[in-house]
């Protein structure tokens, strides 16, 4: 188990309120879509009333699409319904500064009704749901997520006014793992590596990345929920660093025809007394609640990919030969596969690839968790492992468009069973509205071949 404190306690924010150096308290939740979405609070108000009883935001923000506009098709939220209120609970073991605002303190909220009873959809109380299951069995998922990202000389100003067309990447080659490359830009990873660490996250590495511009930043794995907390701090926190330096970077999963941007995710079990119990005398040295855990993955994974890869660009990553993952199957440290295997002893882990830089964490991790759990209480016999090329090899295909990965969810009885039927049809509705928006939208593609030519 990673060791780790809390960023910042309430007392120490206290202390900093009255000495003059915090000024301000951001308190936000995850949306849909991974964002951090809430509040800015005068720190003092937030000391003497929010602190204990919290705030309220209005519901329809885990009712919208990405451009936040309101949509038809959920329960929750309408205008039928009358776009009321939630609650935002502060969760008090998220508090931590963030040095690249100044004055600055920031912390999570959790969801709920005026009845008090938990917002069953939003991506946090997902991902607490599945936890919860596994801690019944006395076991602690451990995560780590590595994102990737593109950065360009442009600032987001003038990547919008550009429509992200003929922008300059902030280098003009592949980088990967060039000292050289990411030296070009090392001003602005030093930045965000340090101000991520002084904001609590554990920074273990930077390094360039294949497409032009292309970097990403590794942070220590921690316990489920922390790290996709602080995912979502980071990914929020990195692009404001950005706006600062003049410069802008995306997350999206595929923003050309080269390497997209992935964001593998790191999962092993623990022990109540923190021992890793994936490791065993099995082969690869896994034990039988790995094997089953695995299967359980191999299993659920088309059916949950809506939850890897939750977006309609996500679907353009999925190309042979490109690192990112076609065939459902898995692997000892195996990059063609959609699970890989690494690690030994107290490392031994599985990788998901199927993720991109645009996945919400809680909805993944939520997501690898209920497919374990799928395996251990059906006891799946776990395959043999590819040991050669999984793209050319005989193996179901991971989805292909996020309609088809939409379908699968929507009628899957491993989601039902595992997230309910209020979950599914959530984000089956957050599938189709994506889906009439892009089905409506003339692209670039279209006009280029086709305004003179045909």
């Amino acid at each position: 188990m990673a060791d780790r404190t809390p960023p910042l306690d309430i007392e120490a924010l206290r202390a900093l309120v009255e000495s003059g150096e915090i000024d301000t308290v951001v308190l936000a939740f995850p949306d849909m879509q991974g964002r951090l979405q809430g509040k800015r609070f005068a720190a003092r108000f937030f000391l003497d009333e929010v602190a204990a009883h919290g705030t309220e935001g209005c519901n329809y923000l885990l009712a919208v699409d990405t451009e936040m506009n309101t949509v038809d098709g959920y329960a929750m939220s309408s205008w039928e319904r009358g776009y009321g209120d939630f609650a935002m609970h502060p969760d008090l073991a998220t508090l931590r500064r963030v040095p690249w605002n100044e004055g600055t303190a920031l912390l999570i909220a959790d969801l709920a009704w005026n009845d008090g009873s938990p917002v069953v959809a939003a991506p946090r109380q997902i991902l607490r749901r599945q936890l919860d299951r596994l801690a019944e069995l006395g076991l602690t998922a451990q995560v780590g997520t590595e994102l990737e990202f593109i950065v360009f000389r442009d600032s987001y100003e003038q990547a919008w006014d550009a429509d992200y067309r003929g922008l300059t990447p902030a280098n003009q080659y592949n980088i990967d793992y060039s000292v050289l490359g990411t030296g070009r830009i090392e001003p602005l990873l030093r930045r965000i590596r340090n101000e991520m660490a002084a904001a609590g996250l554990t920074v273990e590495s930077a390094k360039g990345e294949c497409n032009p511009g292309q970097h990403e930043i590794v942070f220590r794995y921690d316990e489920a929920l922390v790290t996709c907390d602080q995912h979502a701090v980071y990914k929020t926190g990195a692009k404001e660093i950005a706006s600062q330096e003049g410069v802008s970077l995306t997350f999206m999963a595929k923003y050309n025809e080269r390497e997209g941007n992935s964001c593998h995710i790191h999962l092993s079990l623990t022990d109540e007394e923190g021992r890793n119990v994936m490791r065993g005398d099995g082969p690869e040295g896994m034990s039988d609640l790995m094997r089953h855990f695995l299967a359980g993955q191999l299993a659920a994974l088309r059916d949950f990919s809506l939850l890897y890869a939750p977006n309609i660009n996500s679907y353009k990553r999925f190309q042979p030969g490109s690192f990112a993952p076609t065939a459902v199957a898995w692997g000892y440290d195996n990059r063609t596969c959609a699970l890989r295997v690494v690690g030994h002893g107290r490392s031994m882990r599985f990788e998901n690839r199927l993720p991109g830089g645009d996945v919400n964490p809680h909805l993944a991790v939520a997501g690898l968790v209920a497919a374990g759990l799928y395996g251990v209480e059906h006891q799946l016999e776990l395959p043999d492992a590819c040991t050669g090329n999984a793209y050319t090899g005989d193996y179901e295909h991971v989805p292909t468009t996020l309609r088809e990965a939409a379908e699968l969810w929507e009628n899957s009885p491993i989601a039902k069973a595992a997230f309910g039927d209020e979950v599914v049809a959530h984000y089956r509705n957050m599938a189709r509205v994506e889906l009439d928006a892009f089905d409506a939208a003339v692209t670039d593609w279209e006009l280029r071949r086709s305004f003179e030519r045909l």
